[in-house]
Parts: structure tokens; C-alpha cells; sequence
């Protein structure tokens, strides 16, 4: 096996559960010394003890600054470099909600975490990426960000800043030597409130009905999925991509499925 991260040190905040955690085992297994940061201490830990000693929980509230310089500081002080940072920690609210239902309040929570949260890490990262003059900023934005009617409009407006935030920081830190990209894949059944499983959904089925409504047929989207196309940005196998935002969405966003159903429409008109 090639570990493609070996000798890296990263930090992976949301990292105790969904797309974070899939993200933490594939980075461990090529290599990476993976410091995971969250709120979710129980399953933050569990992770943490799970993997082994090259792999480490720390509390952090991405939205609190003090806990983001905390967090790089340790990590720095222990393993005595930062190279990869992923900023993927995020939180949504219903995708139903209209712009009528949608209140000051929940527009403030969302972008405090997807957005401050984000550029406090990236800042944070940054300051000691700099005087290295390497290392690799990567956040985790959206599909909903590229195409109309996918979540809440609160959760497009923080992912849209993320993917601005991308292309500033990779210009400004290119000159340092520093790569900045984002992942924005597809729905992916997680333990966030927008595809939550109760008691009676299978969330396989959930994800076959997603799949169903998806372009790219016979492929499930999965947290590991996306968690690959994070290894690949974050290894010297990207060592040249940088202000690259990776759309991990089967094609959804490029192709006007209304559209093709009317030219099936037609087709089958002329039969």
C-alpha cells in the first residue's frame, strides 16, 4: 500500500462523526498523524482510542477563536508542524425552510460555524503555514453552493462564503507556498439534522432514493467518498492544485435533469 500522507501531521476539525470521521480513519491508515476536532467529546474520544496513539481528540468549538488557537498550538507543540488543516466542521437546518420561516437567529448559528469557523481556522492555520512556507488549507462546502434548491438558503449562503474564502486564500497563500481547495459533494447521509435517521428509515434506503434522484446511476455517495477526494487534495499528489473547488457530485450540478426528461419526452413522442 502507498501512504500517501506518511509523515504528515493534520488536523481534522468535525472530525468525530460523518464525513470528518471517514476522514480521520483513511488519513490514519495512509499516514497522517490526525489530531480530530469537535464538541462531540464521547464520540471524539472513542475515535481517537479506536485508531491508536498517532491519532488524538481535542475539544474545540471551531466558532470560538481561543479554541482554534489552542488547537493549532497544541497540535504544533506535539508533533512540531501542521500540514494539512481541514476545515469540514459544519452544521445545517431544514432544507425546507422558506425565506418566510427562516429566522435572523439560524442564519447567525449556521454562518458562525460554516463560515467564522472556517476562516478562523484557515487564519489560525495560516499563521504558523507561513513561516514554513507549505502546507494545504482545505475546507468542505457544498454542491448546494453550485445549484439552486438543494438546502436552505441559509446553508447556501455559508457554503457560497466558503467557496469565496477558497480563492482568496489561494491567492494570497499561494505566494507562501500554501494550497487552499474545498470538497463539495453531494448529498451524503450523515448524522446532520438534514437527512437525521429516526427509528423508521433505513438509511440505505436513503441513500438509494438519493442515488435515484442523482445523475451518475449505480453509485452510492458515501462519507468515505468523500473522504478520498479530501486524501487526494491534501497529498503531494495535488501538489499543484490549488483555489480548486471538487465538485464530488456525480455530475448533478451540470446537467438540467428537467431538461433531459424532455428531450426523453420527445424521443419517446416520435415512437
Amino acid at each position: 500500500m502507498v501512504f500517501r500522507l506518511e509523515g504528515k501531521v493534520a488536523i481534522i476539525t468535525g472530525g468525530a462523526s460523518g464525513i470528518g470521521a471517514s476522514t480521520v480513519q483513511l488519513f490514519h491508515e495512509h499516514g497522517a498523524k490526525v489530531v480530530i476536532a469537535d464538541i462531540q467529546d464521547n464520540l471524539g474520544q472513542a475515535l481517537a482510542d479506536k485508531l491508536g496513539e498517532d491519532v488524538s481528540y481535542f475539544h474545540c468549538d471551531v466558532s470560538n477563536e481561543e479554541d482554534i488557537c489552542n488547537l493549532i498550538d497544541t497540535t504544533v507543540a506535539k508533533y512540531g508542524k501542521l500540514d494539512v488543516m481541514y476545515n469540514n466542521a459544519g452544521i445545517c437546518d431544514s432544507p425546507s425552510a422558506t425565506i418566510l420561516e427562516s429566522t435572523k437567529s439560524d442564519l447567525e448559528r449556521i454562518l458562525n460555524v460554516n463560515v467564522v469557523g472556517a476562516f478562523l481556522g484557515a487564519k489560525h492555520a495560516a499563521r504558523v503555514m507561513v513561516p514554513e512556507r507549505k502546507g494545504c488549507i482545505l475546507f468542505t462546502s457544498s454542491a448546494a453552493a453550485s445549484i439552486a434548491g438543494l438546502s436552505s438558503h441559509a446553508y447556501a449562503v455559508s457554503k457560497c462564503g466558503v467557496q469565496g474564502l477558497v480563492r482568496n486564500l489561494a491567492g494570497e497563500l499561494g505566494q507562501h507556498g500554501i494550497r487552499v481547495n474545498c470538497v463539495s459533494p453531494y448529498a451524503v447521509v450523515t448524522g446532520m439534522p438534514m437527512f437525521k435517521i429516526n427509528v423508521d428509515h433505513d438509511p440505505a434506503q436513503i441513500e438509494m432514493a438519493l442515488s435515484g434522484i442523482g445523475n451518475l446511476k449505480g453509485q452510492v455517495l458515501k462519507a468515505e467518498g468523500v473522504a478520498k477526494a479530501a486524501l487526494y487534495l491534501s497529498s503531494d499528489e495535488a501538489n499543484y492544485v490549488s483555489g480548486l473547488n471538487l465538485l464530488v457530485d456525480g455530475g448533478y450540478s451540470v446537467v438540467n435533469p428537467g431538461m433531459t426528461k424532455f428531450v426523453e419526452s420527445l424521443a419517446n413522442l416520435k415512437k
